[in-house]
């Protein structure tokens, strides 16, 4: 007798029996680059995506909303006049993000809006951190995340997400969080954040290159998975609420083995680098864009995401609910 596993694929219907994956626009996060000035700035490296104004930034949650996104996560290009060695604007309550996360709390009150928690954007060294002498400062950088999250929070932001990879930095911002009554706030940790090549896009809608050498201090290694894990207990006793694995695609072995050692949520951010090759494939004909990205989207929630960071969250909505 043979046994037919395929009887179990013959038609939509049965292989629906037992689909162990499930994509819907609740598991997605809209990234949205704003800047200071007024309209839209394209982006060359990254097709379909613009650097929005403030106001800009409210149309164009409006029509995520309408097609079923329901959580932002926002990233500034800072004007060069207000970049510094210690990265002030970050925690400037006046600053763009501030002014952004206000204007779409009063319109959207039930929009869950991420911020970022870095200081690259606002560094004129272009690092996430102080630098000095050549390094990458650690506690002293980790006191002005505390000020930026803290400038956040009273923004109004839903969940703080430190992308910068310093030493201590989770802990030390639910302290300063707690102390001023922002417990309700969340913070989603980017737990394994790799020092990997698929970032440029995003550096150049930024324009947050490094200035001098490169991440490799501070984030980790490609190389390596078992000391993700080490991250993880960290995080978890720091009080992480979220876990993140950045880049996705190529690390879904990284994002299997955190979730088979945290109970927590876990994210995972779908960068600049695995959205540009996409679209060029598409674009050049080579492959089918809204078969492909949703793939690769099955692939990062199969490998056990929760959270899917992505530019193509508007456009797998409307394929989802197509």
């Amino acid at each position: 007798m043979y046994v037919r596993p395929r009887r179990n694929r013959k038609s939509e219907a049965v292989r629906g029996y037992h689909r162990e994956t499930w994509l819907a626009p609740q598991h997605l996060v809209l990234p949205l680059f704003i800047h200071g000035g007024d309209g839209r700035e394209g982006i060359d490296s990254m097709p379909g995506c613009e650097r929005l104004s403030v106001a800009e930034l409210l149309v164009e949650v409006d029509a995520a909303r309408a097609e079923g996104i329901h959580s932002v996560v926002l990233f500034p290009k800072i004007e060069e006049r207000l970049k510094s060695s210690h990265g002030e604007e970050s925690h400037n309550p006046d600053g763009l993000v501030p002014r952004a996360i206000a204007a779409l709390k009063e319109r959207f009150s039930d929009l869950t809006v991420i911020t970022d928690v870095a200081l690259d954007p606002y560094s004129s060294d272009g690092h996430d951190g102080i630098v000095q002498g050549g390094r990458v400062l650690n506690d002293e950088t980790v006191e002005v995340l505390q000020l930026q999250a803290l400038c956040q929070a009273r923004a109004g932001a839903d969940i703080i997400a430190p992308s910068d990879m310093m030493d201590g930095r989770v802990g030390a911002i639910r302290e300063a969080l707690d102390a001023e009554g922002f417990s309700e706030v969340s913070i989603l940790s980017y737990t394994a954040k790799y020092a990997s090549a698929y970032y440029g896009p995003f550096r150049d809608a930024l324009d947050s290159a490094p200035k001098f050498g490169d991440k490799k201090t501070y984030q980790m290694d490609p190389a390596n998975v078992r000391e993700a894990i080490r991250e993880i207990e960290l995080d978890e006793q720091e009080g992480a609420d979220i876990l993140m694995v950045k880049p996705a695609m190529p690390y879904l072995d990284v994002i299997a083995m955190m979730r088979a050692n945290t109970a927590l949520p876990i994210a995972a951010y779908q960068v600049s680098g695995e959205y540009a090759m996409l679209k060029a494939a598409a674009q050049n004909g080579w492959l089918d864009e809204r078969k492909v990205v949703l793939e690769a989207l099955m692939a990062i929630r199969r490998a056990g995401a929760d959270v899917i960071f992505t530019y193509f969250a508007r456009a797998a909505a409307r394929w989802l609910a197509a």
